[in-house]
């Protein structure tokens, strides 16, 4: 082998070693628990002496850390750095961030901000709860988009030609509520296209109901934000209620307006005020 073989079989070597590594972070930022060799071995289909050494190289350089036993693999320190940047930098979620916070105190509810990326929803910004009994989730979820009010609202926004193009299909089951058809999901896009908001009701997770709307700003349309409720604080006036408060907050972001001081959240956390 001559030396521009040479070269080129270490360069080569090089991208593959970065595939492999970015196929690792990608794979344990689905995960919630950290992730044995073995696992991983099988999951990514790499061989284990290959992965070995990968995955103590991405250890050191605090990417990856190991439990107490030292075999468990979960994310580091490093991809948490990382993963903040993106959302820092990002103008859209940044300008949104006073609406969200806005939402977070009328409703008392969990906000999520959220971008369509493939066939799936991810979550950017997050507001929690004021209630004990709130909804799990977490900055860097993904989500099927055809289970998230977040997802079909963003869906919603396109034609449905588009929409069946966008997701994977046969569709995910993730509870029995899910929307496992073509003709499910679209009738209730065409749902959602006319009211201005979109819903869901125990269809990414049990014990939860959702409503969103998608925001401006990106073309294509790919942002939404949404109101995360437990199905036990949920009934058909809240929903409304909630769809009222994220259709002005759509409004406010459209027009890149200041969140009004009068309207502020009742006792049972519903707005008042709301013109």
């Amino acid at each position: 082998m001559g030396p521009g073989n040479e070269a080129s079989g270490a360069a080569a070597s090089s991208v593959k070693s970065a595939d492999r590594a970015l196929r690792i972070l990608e794979l344990l930022s689905t995960r919630t628990k950290p992730a044995t060799l073995t696992e991983l071995s099988r999951e990514l289909d790499i061989p284990a002496s290959s992965l070995h050494g990968l995955l103590r190289t991405m250890q050191r350089r605090m990417w990856l850390e190991v439990d107490d036993t030292n075999t468990r693999f979960g994310l580091g320190i490093q991809a948490l750095l990382v993963g903040s940047s993106y959302t820092r930098a990002d103008d859209q979620v940044a300008r949104a961030g006073a609406v969200l916070d806005w939402l977070n105190e009328v409703t008392g509810e969990t906000v999520h901000y959220g971008r369509l990326e493939g066939a799936h929803v991810i979550y950017l910004a997050k507001r929690e709860s004021r209630y004990q009994l709130r909804i799990y989730s977490a900055v860097g979820k993904r989500i099927p988009a055809h289970a998230a009010s977040l997802g079909k609202a963003i869906l919603a926004e396109g034609t449905d030609e588009e929409a069946v193009a966008r997701l994977q299909w046969p569709l995910a089951r993730l509870t029995r509520n899910t929307l496992g058809t073509e003709e499910a999901l679209l009738a209730d896009l065409q749902i959602a296209r006319s009211r201005g908001y979109a819903t869901e009701l125990e269809e990414s997770d049990y014990g939860l109901g959702c409503v969103g709307v998608a925001v401006p700003g990106r073309a294509p349309q790919s942002d939404a934000i949404s109101v995360a409720v437990p199905t036990a604080r949920l009934d058909p006036e809240r929903m409304e209620q909630l769809a009222a408060t994220l259709l002005e907050a759509k409004r406010l972001l459209s027009g890149h307006l200041a969140v009004p001081r009068d309207v502020v959240p009742d006792g049972g956390g519903f707005l008042r005020n709301l013109e």
